[in-house]
């Protein structure tokens, strides 16, 4: 009996499948390239639909270089996709031959939405969610993009916060986006907090508000509310910059600890050591930002 044939004869459980909708950074240090190695890590099963393409420009202050996805290759990605691993649990699913899904297969109910980059997307990414599909919405609310035309990224936030937003079961806010969203001023760990609660009640959504290092103070600190639970969550500050891919790996990381059956809580504080960890592990290049590593907590 060969290695091959004995596996086929002695299944594993089926991991946990997760999607981003999110964009490709070329670096490789952001985006859903981000998110894949998180949830390779994390030990569930990723899938990448892309929104756009992003690089960054050497020759101009490294700002962005955003080219937008087709709309209709966005929505045959989401097709194709949500085809594949069918509808949540307890909804009638059958195969393409008509077929009742196999015993033990693992159904997709779990998606982070990360850059989106346009009103138009949003619309066709808004409209896949409004199915019902998905049990557990993560959304990073990605707000600006450097060096995008300051009309269309407003135009852009705007479409976020009134269709996606309301969608999200969980969402994960940096400072400028926990600002913008909340509309509060946050200076402290208890404005902090306020904004995480302003957020739930606008949204409904579990809330993950990052003050990162960009709150004084020697800890890196996040405050967590669900509408009961407001807890924080604090770990020594590495270094005094932010590094690039924190915030994508954060709410991945949210992201495959739902989708392993974890409580929102749970996922928060999972997620918070990962990315504290992979931080501590960042990765050095010539760009003038060090990547997170998702490695970094082996």
């Amino acid at each position: 009996m060969t290695l091959a044939s004995a596996a086929l004869q002695s299944p594993v459980s089926a991991p946990a499948v997760v999607l981003t909708i999110a964009g490709s950074e070329a670096t490789g240090g952001a985006g859903a390239q981000a998110d894949l190695k998180t949830f390779q890590e994390l030990g569930v099963f990723g899938i990448a639909n892309l929104t756009c393409i992003v690089s960054f420009d050497p020759s101009d202050n490294w700002n962005h270089r955003f080219v937008p996805v087709d709309q209709q290759v966005i929505a045959d990605q989401l097709e194709a996709t949500t085809a594949a691993y069918g509808p949540a649990p307890g909804a009638a699913f059958e195969s393409a031959s008509g077929e009742p899904s196999a015993p033990g297969r693992p159904v997709l109910d779990t998606v982070k939405i990360g850059m989106l980059g346009s009103p138009a997307t949003i619309s066709t990414v808004a409209a896949a969610l409004e199915t019902g599909r998905f049990r557990n919405v993560v959304l990073d609310p990605v707000l600006i993009c450097k060096g995008q035309e300051p009309g269309h990224a407003l135009d852009t936030d705007q479409a976020l916060k009134a269709q996606i937003l309301p969608l999200a079961t969980f969402v994960t806010p940096n400072h400028f986006e926990a600002e913008s969203l909340s509309g509060l001023a946050i200076t402290d760990v208890e404005s902090l907090k306020a904004a995480a609660v302003r957020i739930h009640e606008l949204s409904g959504a579990a809330v993950l508000a990052k003050g990162g290092v960009r709150l004084a103070g020697p800890d890196a600190v996040d405050v967590y509310y669900d509408g009961e639970t407001l807890e924080v969550l604090s770990a020594p500050k590495v270094g005094e910059v932010a590094v690039s891919g924190a915030g994508c790996s954060l709410a991945a990381a949210v992201t495959a600890e739902l989708a392993k059956g974890a409580t929102p809580l749970e996922a928060a504080r999972a997620a918070k050591d990962f990315v504290t960890a992979g931080i501590r592990n960042r990765v050095a290049s010539g760009a003038p930002f060090d990547a997170l590593w998702q490695g970094g907590p082996r």
